[in-house]
């Protein structure tokens, strides 16, 4: 299938597992996969801010990572300060956001990615989202706890909280649920990524670690998507219709 022919979808999300596997088979330290990953990273924005993808959601660090040994997650957490060139933004007009837990992350990381999400707010391309110390669990927690809140101050009526109402107070109620969810690294399951909004979801898994994903193969994953038949509960009779 021609890259013109191709459907491209709306909201790809991402799970970029397998640096440091990737390092591990070559007798390097894990850090060294994941400054490979922030290659990837660079490589496959680009292909999707070209290819026309209206957001793309990369799952960088979770609230489990915290778990990770401490170097390990002191490395990461330099590796992020140093990696989000404002460059990749601006050459490619795409936004920053920034979704998770924050108060988590130090306040060094913190402020320049907050930064970096204030300056490229100007730009009118692909909405880059870096999930960063979030877990779906975290995010739908935070959520009810706020609806809680607002019904014992009297501002809402139990019986009007929906699933539009939930959405609506979300980290990610700025964009679409993804219509693609790609994970890398040979693991099939979600790891608490984005629980909620991918109830229709396609998923796409593949054994190639993140530090050899290329664009060729995010091509070969919108194939994969675009043989799909997206029913959301219809048959498929409705659908053809």
């Amino acid at each position: 299938m021609e890259n013109s022919s191709l459907h491209i979808p709306g909201h790809i999300a991402i799970i970029m597992d397998g640096n440091g596997r990737w390092a591990k088979a070559r007798g390097m330290n894990r850090s060294m996969g994941h400054q490979q990953g922030v290659v990837a990273v660079k490589e496959i924005t680009t292909a999707c801010s070209n290819l026309g993808v209206k957001f793309l959601t990369l799952y960088t660090f979770s609230t489990e990572n915290w778990n990770r040994p401490a170097d390990e997650v002191a490395a990461l957490m330099s590796l992020i300060l140093t990696s989000l060139e404002e460059e990749l933004f601006m050459n490619n007009n795409v936004r920053l956001r920034i979704i998770g837990d924050l108060s988590r992350v130090p306040e060094v990381v913190r402020e320049s990615i907050l930064g970096l999400q204030e300056r490229t707010s100007v730009n009118t391309g692909m909405t880059m989202v870096i999930a960063l110390s979030y877990s779906s669990r975290w995010e739908i927690t935070e959520t009810v706890r706020h609806l809680a809140r607002q019904a014992a101050e009297g501002k809402l009526d139990p019986a009007d909280i929906n699933e539009d109402l939930i959405s609506q107070n979300l980290a990610t109620a700025f964009m679409p649920d993804p219509d693609l969810l790609i994970r890398t690294g040979g693991e099939i399951r979600l790891s608490n990524y984005l629980l909620w909004q991918c109830a229709y979801t396609e998923f796409y898994f593949c054994d190639t670690f993140w530090p050899d994903f290329h664009e060729a193969d995010l091509l070969k994953a919108i194939e994969w998507f675009n043989h799909r038949e997206r029913r959301y509960g219809k048959t498929s009779e409705q659908v053809a219709e």
